[in-house]
């Protein structure tokens, strides 16, 4: 059982903005290229930019590469860094792998196209799921990792909740109700928002993750019912329980975990449990947010991320 630190307390950010940037598929404004990368999974779709101290960005659930574009807009490109976007195998366009993709094969993956891009090491940060294997790959390959990022991680509260159901109906509800939504609807739930989508209803069902669903342009309501994979959520769930986060004690590189306040995919509490656990974390708490702060407040993402630790 963890312990929650309780001297520990979270800087609290409030951002005037919210959802001030579409999500986009173009890279041609960061001068991305796309390629794809052959991995022991299966091909995994990648978009690059050469450049100094290179930043390797990972999507979470309903997310692929392009989710990540407000904070790219919000950044400036991250001037002359180099940058690596990574489909995650079952994600985004790269091809579902024949088997679910575990934490242990995502690290897998991010190392071999991190070989076949020649980076030795990078700065990570990972969104929901994302985050998770951000923590994993620091785990298991800290000498490809310089810092890592957490932004809107899914940690304590939902390894907590993927392990018991039940329980997680009260300690995590919106989680726990998705994902037996999905072991019930499977591949049928896409559609199934498409036609919602049809209806005008989509911004209803979005509502509990995002804090003003009103507020956001339609390119990322769409991209969150293109992007959201049944089989990759259950696949990540069935890992997450299984998974002990105590590994996470040994991560020798500083971290900074940014959350939203109004996570239903996370409590606040996790931040606290972070600080008891890794031995160099910041934490930043986001008045106003929701699940997607990287798409919610992106600049102040950027800001939380900046100093002197991942961006």
């Amino acid at each position: 059982m963890h312990g929650i630190d309780e001297t520990h307390r979270p800087d609290v950010v409030t951002s005037t903005a919210y959802a001030p940037f579409p999500v986009t598929s173009d890279p041609a404004p960061w001068q991305l290229a796309r390629s794809v990368v052959p991995t022991s999974v299966g091909p995994v779709v990648v978009h690059a930019r050469a450049g100094v101290r290179p930043l390797l960005l990972l999507h979470g659930v309903a997310g692929s590469w392009t989710t990540w574009t407000p904070v790219l807009r919000a950044a400036h490109g991250f001037g002359d860094r180099g940058l690596v976007l990574v489909d995650l195998p079952g994600w985004g366009s790269s091809p579902t792998p024949s088997t679910p993709l575990g934490v242990d094969d995502a690290v897998r993956v991010l190392t071999e196209v991190l070989d076949a891009l020649g980076h030795t090491a990078v700065d990570v940060v990972g969104h929901s799921m994302g985050a998770f294997v951000a923590l994993h790959l620091g785990v298991t390959a800290p000498d490809r990792v310089r810092s890592i990022g957490l932004v809107s991680g899914t940690t304590f509260a939902a390894v907590a909740a993927a392990r018991h159901p039940v329980r997680g109906i009260a300690t995590l509800p919106a989680f726990a109700l998705l994902r037996a939504g999905l072991a019930v609807t499977r591949s049928a739930a896409v559609p199934m928002l498409r036609a919602l989508a049809g209806v005008g209803l989509l911004r209803l069902m979005a509502a509990p993750v995002f804090t003003h669903v009103g507020a956001l342009d339609r390119s990322v309501l769409d991209a969150f019912v293109e992007e959201l994979r049944p089989a990759g959520f259950l696949g990540a769930a069935a890992s997450g329980a299984a998974y002990d986060t105590d590994r996470w004690r040994t991560i020798p590189v500083p971290v900074t975990a940014v959350a939203g306040r109004d996570d239903v995919f996370a409590r606040v509490s996790d931040l606290d449990h972070l600080a008891a656990v890794l031995p160099d974390v910041r934490t930043v708490l986001l008045d106003d947010c929701g699940h997607f702060a990287h798409v919610e407040h992106p600049d102040a993402v950027v800001t939380a991320l900046a100093p002197g630790r991942t961006l």
